[in-house]
């Protein structure tokens, strides 16, 4: 279609038009996206081709004291005069080494590779003769610490890698200054360039141990737990392949883990649809309300809004849980009593509203969406009002000489330029609201269903993961619900915003 038409068009025909080139766009932009991530691991395969060829070509090419570097970590660094360099080789040699013998080759045994796939060797508690023949109790492995302390081990493991190859590097690298009369740098000098040209190593070294430590680590162990049948009945557990996946995607109705899972996927994202683009578009209305020329007191109606975004929002969802409660006592309940709103039952009793219960699912989850558009739209103002202030004036003035009306303005102008500009904040709120945690686990509390697993009709995904591993043990079926989840939340991002003007014309905003 034309540029021409498409202005021409209605603000919903447009709505729909965008709707279609995105969906007709889909297919492509995933095969895109596959080749990009083919392109990136044909890069790493190439890079470890490359450095495993480095490895060997600098073996052939090196001097003996090179040579000898390849079992004596240092040793070439040492022989050309580098001494604390090559004995700080040495040492880290000499750790890991000890590190092995005495903690990591266990570990590493202790995964289940030698046992069957068991992670551990002692399943049952047992007794035990001494050397002075009393009797000891050996309880069963655990196998949850022996699969941290094996992951921790590996990735020690992965790290002495890298050091060996940069000590193997380093000797070789010696060896050529000195075959080319270069002087070597002293350790003091290679000790002064992480302040001066490698001073970016050293910002980056403390924020990469921590995420390594504190999110990598704990990341590969949930990966890794989702291959087990672990559960909080079973301390001692085993690897199981995919059998965890194949029950979530095993659908035999009634409340099993697959229907479970079906239902409560399509329920979050409508969840995070609903909460992102109401609160969006609601947001954004009120916010040109505000600032809409002859609107009296416009900075007391922002600081009432600041007011009720600096609230916690964990009080102000559980007095909204009091407040909708399905019996007598609930505020809203009491009022549509008082206004005759409520019907009653052959015996003449009251009938209240079960706002947050689970006998009618679609009750529940249209009040959470209300509720959610309460509390999230003084944030799209908050967010919004600047942006709405920095569109061209002149362009609503041609709008209104045109004769357009409020509705097309908005979705001819404000809409688009909004779009535009926050497309990076609208997807990551869609994210959030994938796994809004707190809306939905404060406000509807520990609310289930007969027909789902350990579930209530308002749980999203990320709830489900919460319940099965905080209140049923899970542990298993709730870290493959969690690498599921980053699936669809990465792949949502990814196609969304390489789809979007904000990524395909970032040039053209000014």
């Amino acid at each position: 279609m034309k540029y021409i038409d498409y202005v021409q068009l209605n603000p919903f025909q447009k709505i729909w038009y965008n709707l279609k080139q995105f969906f007709k766009a889909l297919p492509s932009n995933i095969v895109k996206i596959c080749k990009a991530i083919g392109r990136f691991f044909k890069k790493l395969f190439v890079g470890i081709g490359k450095g495993v060829a480095g490895y060997f070509t600098r073996f052939v090419k090196g001097d003996w004291a090179t040579k000898l570097s390849y079992i004596i970590m240092g040793f070439g660094n040492m022989m050309k005069g580098q001494i604390i360099k090559g004995c700080i080789f040495l040492a880290t040699e000499v750790a890991f080494i000890a590190f092995m013998i005495s903690f990591g080759a266990n570990k590493i045994y202790n995964l289940g590779f030698f046992n069957n796939g068991k992670i551990g060797f002692r399943e049952k508690g047992e007794y035990v003769r001494t050397a002075s023949g009393a009797r000891e109790y050996l309880p069963p492995d655990d196998s949850m610490q022996l699969l941290l302390y094996g992951v921790m081990t590996v990735i020690i493991i992965a790290l002495f890698l890298v050091i060996y190859f940069a000590s193997v590097k380093s000797a070789y690298k010696a060896q050529q200054k000195v075959a080319a009369g270069e002087k070597l740098p002293t350790f003091k000098e290679e000790l002064k360039q992480f302040g001066d040209e490698k001073f970016h190593v050293t910002l980056l070294a403390f924020p990469s141990l921590t995420i390594s430590i504190f999110t990598i680590l704990p990341l590969i162990f949930m990966i890794l737990i989702a291959f087990t049948n672990y559960t909080e009945k079973t301390p001692f557990f085993q690897w199981v392949g995919l059998q965890t996946f194949a029950d979530i995607f095993q659908s035999s109705g009634g409340a099993s883990k697959g229907y479970t899972f079906v239902e409560l996927t399509k329920w979050t994202l409508i969840w995070a649809v609903c909460a992102t683009v109401l609160n969006y578009i609601l947001g954004m209305v009120v916010a040109l309300m505000i600032n809409k020329k002859g609107i009296k007191l416009k900075a007391l109606w922002r600081t009432l809004f600041v007011v009720t975004v600096a609230v916690p929002q964990f009080v102000s969802l559980l007095l909204m849980q009091q407040m909708l409660e399905g019996n007598q006592f609930g505020a809203f309940n009491q009022l549509f009593e008082q206004l005759g709103w409520l019907p009653t039952n052959a015996d003449g009793a009251v009938q209240y509203i079960d706002f947050l219960g689970n006998a009618n699912k679609w009750v529940p989850r249209l009040t959470v969406i209300v509720v959610n558009i309460w509390v999230g739209i003084p944030y799209t103002i908050l967010i919004t009002s600047g942006i709405l202030m920095n569109i061209p004036a002149d362009l609503y003035e041609s709008a209104t000489i045109d004769g357009a009306g409020p509705v097309r303005t908005f979705f001819s102008i404000t809409l688009p330029y909004m779009l535009f500009v926050t497309t990076p904040y609208l997807i990551t709120t869609f994210i959030g609201n994938i796994n809004n945690f707190n809306v939905i686990y404060l406000l509807v509390g520990d609310q289930y269903s007969m027909d789902l697993h350990n579930a209530g009709y308002t749980d999203l995904l990320v709830t489900w993961l919460f319940r099965l591993s905080q209140t049923t043990g899970e542990y298993n079926l709730a870290a493959a619900i969690g690498i599921l989840v980053f699936i669809v939340c990465a792949t949502v991002s990814l196609l969304t915003f390489n789809l979007t003007k904000s990524a395909k014309n970032e040039e053209e905003f000014s």
